[in-house]
C-alpha cells in the first residue's frame, strides 16, 4: 500500500518519493492518519476503507477550493485514490505550534476574507460531501431558509428518526424557520462547514490554518456558530472577524439554529447523550 501511495505522490509531484519511515500521528475519530516522509520530506496521509474514496475526493476538492481562493491557509491536497483495502487522501505536511493574539486575529481576518467568496449557483456545491461520516447534501437552491430546512435540518431529523431519537417538537421547529430567519437574507459564501475548535490551528511560523472542512456555499454564521459550539476560539479572533465583516443583528438566536444541526449530527453519529441537549435548544428557538 505504502508503495502505492509513494507511486502516486511521485507522479503528480513530478519528483521521485521513496519514502524511509512512516509513523501514526493524530488525525481525528474517523480515519487513520500518518506521516509518511523521507528524509525531511513529509506528507499526512488519511486512510479508510477504500469504499470511503468519496469522502476523500470531496475534502480534497473542498481544501483545493479554499486554497486557490488565496484567503486562508489549508493543507494542500496532493492526490487521494485506493491502495488493496484502504482509501487514502495525500495533504501537505504543516507543522503546527500554538498562536498567539496576532496569529488568532490573522485567522479571524483571513475567514472573513473566505466568506466573501461567493457563488452566482446559490446555496450547495457542485457535489455532496460528508460532515464527519454522515452524508451531507448540497444540491443547489436560491433560498437559504428551504436549503437549511430541507438539506440540514429535516435529513438530519430524519436519520435520528430512524435511530429513534425522539424529538416531540421538530415540526414546530421546522416550521418556525422561516420566522427566526426573518428578515436575515445571507449571500452564498464559501464555508467551512465544520469548523469547531480541533479544526483550526496555527504553524510554528504563527500562519492560521483550517482543516478538515465540509465545504459549501452557505450563510457565513454557520461557521462562526461552529466555532463557538464545542468551547470557543479566542476573543480576538471574533473581535477581528467582526471588524472585518460585522456579523448581523440576531446572529444569537440563529446561531443555535445553525448548531442545531450539528447537535443533530452528533446524535446520528455518537448516540442519545445528544437528544437532550438538541431538545434544549428546540425548545430555547421556540
Amino acid at each position: 500500500m505504502w508503495d502505492q501511495i509513494a507511486a502516486q505522490i511521485s507522479q503528480v509531484t513530478g519528483k521521485k518519493f521513496s519514502p524511509d519511515h512512516h509513523r501514526s500521528v493524530g488525525g481525528g475519530s474517523i480515519n487513520q492518519a500518518y506521516s509518511l516522509s523521507e528524509g525531511d520530506r513529509a506528507y499526512f496521509v488519511k486512510l479508510n476503507q477504500a469504499s470511503q474514496i468519496e469522502m476523500f475526493e470531496a475534502e480534497a476538492l473542498g481544501l483545493r477550493q479554499i486554497f486557490d481562493s488565496h484567503t486562508i491557509r489549508v493543507p494542500e491536497p496532493i492526490c487521494w485514490g485506493t491502495a488493496g483495502n484502504s482509501a487514502y487522501i495525500v495533504l501537505e505536511w504543516l507543522e503546527f505550534g500554538y498562536g498567539d493574539h496576532q496569529a488568532w486575529e490573522a485567522m479571524g481576518r483571513n475567514l472573513a476574507a473566505m466568506h466573501r467568496v461567493t457563488s452566482d449557483k446559490g446555496f450547495g456545491w457542485d457535489r455532496n460531501n460528508t460532515i464527519g461520516s454522515t452524508p451531507q447534501l448540497n444540491q443547489w437552491m436560491e433560498n437559504w431558509i428551504e436549503f437549511l430546512i430541507e438539506q440540514r435540518l429535516t435529513y438530519q431529523f430524519r436519520l435520528a428518526n430512524r435511530q429513534g431519537g425522539r424529538f416531540p417538537k421538530q415540526e414546530q421547529l421546522l416550521a418556525a424557520v422561516p420566522e427566526i430567519l426573518a428578515g436575515h437574507t445571507p449571500e452564498p459564501s464559501l464555508v467551512h462547514g465544520d469548523l469547531w475548535t480541533g479544526n483550526a490551528a496555527v504553524t510554528q511560523q504563527g500562519e492560521p490554518v483550517i482543516v478538515d472542512p465540509a465545504t459549501y456555499f452557505g450563510d457565513r454564521e454557520v461557521d462562526i456558530a461552529m466555532s463557538q459550539l464545542f468551547g470557543s476560539f479566542p476573543a480576538n479572533f471574533y473581535s477581528a472577524y467582526n471588524e472585518a465583516f460585522p456579523l448581523e443583528a440576531g446572529y444569537g438566536r440563529r446561531k443555535i439554529l445553525y448548531n442545531l444541526y450539528h447537535i443533530l449530527n452528533h446524535f446520528n453519529l455518537f448516540g442519545s447523550s445528544y437528544e437532550a441537549q438538541a431538545n434544549q435548544m428546540i425548545a430555547s428557538l421556540l
